[in-house]
């Protein structure tokens, strides 16, 4: 069986200085960062279908479900493609975030 792999887009990107940038002390303020620190990475995806405040706590559980993710953030596009951001650790994969959209009931923009 032949494995179909989809380019979702996502984009990982970190402050920096090696940092979340909001003065936690992980590497990116005052405080040493060890080396076995895990870099945050940002992700975003373009999720079609979601048209409320319902749809948007739906996606944000998935997502918040899944280990490794630390922040869920969506601009919200009545009926259009909206935009949803996520911070994680880095060891979250493309297929996790595809699989928790699909499983919220939503579908990724192509």
């Amino acid at each position: 069986m032949t494995e179909q792999r989809i380019d979702l887009g996502l984009t990982a990107s970190a402050p920096a200085g090696g940092g979340c940038g909001d003065g936690c002390g992980c590497g990116g303020g005052g405080a040493a960062a060890s080396s076995a620190s895990i870099t945050p990475a940002t992700s975003e995806l373009r999720v079609e279908g979601m048209t409320c405040g319902h749809c948007v706590r739906a996606v944000t559980e998935e997502l918040n479900a899944l280990d490794g993710v630390e922040v869920v953030d969506i601009d919200l596009r009545e009926g259009g493609t909206s935009l949803v951001r996520i911070a994680s650790t880095g060891s979250v994969t493309d297929d996790a975030l595809a699989t928790a959209i699909d499983e919220a009931g939503y579908t990724l923009a192509r």
